[in-house]
Order: C-alpha cells, then structure tokens, then sequence
C-alpha cells in the first residue's frame, strides 16, 4: 500500500512538474498531455461523425466534405486547448480582450460565408439539388453542373455560367422543373380573330401538337379556350416534354407550324385594334 501510495505520489509529482511558469501562465506536463490526448480524441469523433454523415451519399459529395472538416478539426483543435487551459488555471483573459475587437470583425466578415457553407451542408444531406436540375432563379433558368458548399453553378440557356450563393436555396423562392422528374408541361399562347371557327383551331393546335417530335404523346397535349379578349379568342396549347431546358426552341419551331396551319385555313391572328369616332360639334 505504501508503495502504491508512493507511486501515486510521484505520479502527481510529475504530472505537477511546470513547463511554463510566469505570473499569467503555468503550464505543467499534466496540463500537456490533456491537450494531446483531448486532441486525439476530437480527431477520433471527427472521423466518426464524418463518416455517419457521408456514409450514403454519392463519391462526389462525400469529398466536398473534406475541407469543411478539415476546418472544424482545426477550429476543434483550438476550443479544446482554449478550454484545457483554462480550466488548469492559465489567465487568457488578456489574450481574448486582446483578440476581442478581430472576432468581432470576422464574424461579420464570415458572416455570409458561413451561411452559405451550412445552406450547401444542407443542400447535399437532403439531396434536394442533384447535378443536371433544370432550375429558374432571379427570371434566369439554368441547368446545375455542379454544387460546392459555398455556391451552385448553373449553365443558362445562352451558354452562361450562373452563381449562385447556397443560402438563396433556402431564403429564396426557387423553381426546380426536375425535382419530381424530367417531364414538365409548357404552353403556348394564340389569339385568333373574333368570328374563327374555335373547333378548327382546336383541331389545327393539336395537330401541331401531335406532330412535333419533343412533344409527349403521353400525357396527352390538349387545348384550353382561356377567354375572350379584347381584340381576340384567346387559346393555349399545353404539351409535356422532358427537356425543359431547350423549350424555347421547342416553342419557336410550334409556332412556325401554328403561323402555317393558320394561314393554309384562313385563320387570322389579330394584333390589337382600336375604333375611333369622330364627332362634330
């Protein structure tokens, strides 16, 4: 028993032995080696938690995680020492005052960073945005070529490359067309003459409709009779394809067949018109 006790003893001894000894700062071996075994093991949880939360995702994404945990290990790193230290008695009281003012102004600086970080966290653990979405931001559609933590990259119709920051994804309305799946339903807006036979615009619209080779057969197109505008019949032609990305040209070559099926049938489409009297006192 007493030479457990002596043991114990020396063992206290050592682990008490000053490194460091000034008036602010008294670092022992114990004090030491808390920091390198709380280091070791931040590392090991590090590995754990990144490993729960990429097991199911895809290669691509699991390695647009690696420099985010690269800064939380490190960030990991230093509340530990901070936290060891100072429950060992050491005064960082003049340290923090001292960095007091630069936290401060870096976390207004990093403000946005960081919630563009956690929004592209979220974006790729929910997989609610995949590579190869057709999606419409700020009136721009795009189709996503690749999501980092920071930003989303989008290719636009005209060959432009958008940038998106991550937290629009979720403070902003966002329209994605392939979120369910790749077929969407498009329309096309006609105005014909007062007094043309609807059934034979209905007739003509479909065939347009059927013929063209984007179009869907199934769901089936079909033609609406919106309203009774001012200086026309107002119709729409609704269709599904499943490449929502090029539809403008799939719009443009449907109206060229639309201007001719009209016109072979005598078919007019008005432009606005207005009747002016004239009175005379």
């Amino acid at each position: 028993m007493d030479k457990l006790d002596s043991i114990l003893s020396g063992l206290k001894d050592f682990l008490s032995f000053r490194l460091w000894d000034t008036e602010t700062v008294h670092l022992t071996i114990g004090t030491f080696l808390t920091i390198i075994l709380a280091i070791i093991i931040v590392t090991y949880l590090l590995r754990l938690i990144h490993k729960l939360v990429t097991v199911k995702l895809p290669e691509e994404d699991k390695n647009k995680f690696e420099s985010i945990f690269g800064f939380l290990k490190y960030l990991s790193y230093i509340l530990a020492v901070v936290i060891i230290l100072s429950s060992s008695g050491v005064n960082l009281t003049v340290l923090l005052t001292a960095s007091a003012a630069l936290f401060v102004g870096l976390g207004f600086a990093l403000q946005y960073l960081f919630q563009d970080i956690i929004s592209g966290i979220l974006i790729i653990l929910d997989q609610s945005l995949h590579v190869g979405d057709i999606i419409e931001v700020d009136s721009k559609v795009g189709r996503v070529f690749e999501i980092r933590l920071r930003t989303t990259r989008a290719l636009t119709r005209d060959d432009k490359v958008i940038v998106i920051p991550n937290h629009k994804f979720l403070t902003d309305s966002i329209y994605n067309y392939t979120q369910n799946h790749n077929t969407t339903r498009e329309s096309i807006k006609i105005g014909v003459a007062y007094g043309s036979d609807v059934n034979l615009v209905t007739t003509l619209l479909m065939q347009v409709a059927e013929e063209h080779r984007s179009v869907l057969k199934n769901p089936k197109p079909f033609v609406l009779f919106d309203d009774f505008g001012d200086s026309a019949l107002l119709f729409s032609l609704n269709y599904f394809i499943t490449d929502s990305f090029s539809d403008p040209r799939t719009k443009s070559d449907m109206r060229y067949m639309i201007d001719a099926k009209f016109r072979e049938s005598n078919i007019s489409i008005p432009f606005p018109q207005r009747d002016v009297h004239m009175y005379q006192k």
